[in-house]
Parts: C-alpha cells; structure tokens; sequence
C-alpha cells in the first residue's frame, strides 16, 4: 500500500523506511487504526479508509498537534516526523498519552534515528494536555 499512497496518489507523507514494518515512518490510518503501510498489500484495503497525515491535515485534526511539534523543536531531519504524528494522534485520541509511560508503549513501534525522542514525548505531551491535540 505504501507505493500505492506515494507513487499513484501522491500522497508522499507516510515514507519508506525500513519497508519491514520496523521503523514507523510509513504510519497511516486503516480504518481508524495505525498501521506500517510497508506491509499492508494494496489489495487489503478495497473497501477500507486510509488516512495519511495529509488526510489529518486536511481535515484539521493536526493543527494543535503540529504546533506542538514545531514549539517543542521536535523536528530534526523530519523523516521519522509523518509516522511519529499519525501515531501521536491515534494515541491522543485513544487516551494513551494521558501518563509518559503509555504514551512511550504508544510510540514503541516508531524510531527516530536523529534520537528526537525527548522532544517529541514532550510535544506530544503537551498537545495531549492542551486537549487539543486529538479529535
């Protein structure tokens, strides 16, 4: 699905990593749940809706979120910062963010190789309490 998204769709946000489902920076959203988009076959989604991190953008969903990235300066080479969002709002939403420990289970599956992480816990953190940060 991933080449799907970027080559046929243009929808070039969720990024080629690994393309082993290790890495996180391919993350969208399948049916409202965080998926690697690396492994998931074009074909399994007939019928199913995929959200990018452009789709969150379009629809609003990431302004406070965005925000909180950029005043955190969570933002290194940016890479990573596509699939960390997707995944920071899903865990907003779900209410896993509400404690450091469930937001870091939350994240586990999304690596930053720039070692980001302080900063975007601290973004993410921040949106979440702002209460602005999910749907």
């Amino acid at each position: 699905m991933l080449r799907l998204l970027r080559e046929d769709a243009g929808l070039t946000g969720a990024k080629p990593g690994c393309e082993a489902g290790e890495c996180g920076a391919c993350t969208v959203l399948l049916d409202g749940q965080p998926v690697t988009s690396c492994l998931v076959l074009a074909g399994q989604v007939d019928g199913s809706e995929v959200m990018t991190v452009e789709g969150l953008e379009r629809h609003g969903k990431l302004k406070h979120l965005k925000h909180a990235f950029a005043d955190e300066g969570a933002v290194q080479c940016g890479y990573c910062i596509p699939g960390f969002v997707v995944m920071s709002y899903a865990a907003i939403r779900d209410g896993k963010a509400s404690d450091i420990d469930g937001l870091k289970k939350a994240l586990e599956g999304n690596i930053c190789r720039c070692g980001g992480y302080p900063k975007i816990l601290a973004a993410v953190t921040a949106s979440a309490e702002s209460g602005k940060g999910g749907p």
